[in-house]
């Protein structure tokens, strides 16, 4: 049984542009040993990852872009902090990702483990027929 996600390839013919970022975990491809490539909407989706995960002053000379959501993570968990939580990722991804269309964003707190289930919901302005869900764990280390 074939498993189709919106993470493979997309070989359409109506894309009019191809969107290519590096791979940050530095694989390398095997022919020529160079650093591997994500594509489409995998870029997509890794960059909005690293926008929800992203701190203040952690991207070089721009310290506007991040979502700043780990400091919320010692909070008490409430719905308030939840739907604050939901805004920021919101804001984060209209402000700074101009290549996903946002649908909804969710903030689902797990009292057990003291995290947060975030699960993002996007377009890509390419491929507007393929509905793309993220979800993030949101847990804090300490």
């Amino acid at each position: 049984m074939a498993v189709y996600d919106a993470q493979l390839q997309n070989t359409s013919s109506r894309n009019t542009r191809r969107y290519i970022d590096l791979d940050l975990f530095f694989k390398r491809m095997i022919p020529s040993g160079d650093v591997n490539t994500i594509t489409d909407i995998q870029s997509v989706k890794r960059s909005v990852r690293n926008l929800v995960l992203l701190n203040p002053y952690e991207k070089p000379f721009h310290p506007e872009i991040s979502s700043g959501i780990r400091g919320m993570l010692f909070e008490l968990m409430t719905p308030f902090v939840a739907a604050q939580l939901t805004k920021r990722v919101e804001d984060v991804i209209n402000n700074f990702e101009p290549r996903a269309r946002l649908v909804s964003v969710r903030s689902i707190p797990d009292y057990d483990r003291n995290a947060y289930e975030v699960s993002v919901e996007f377009y890509v302005v390419n491929t507007p027929t393929e509905l793309v869900d993220l979800t993030v764990m949101l847990e804090r280390l300490r």
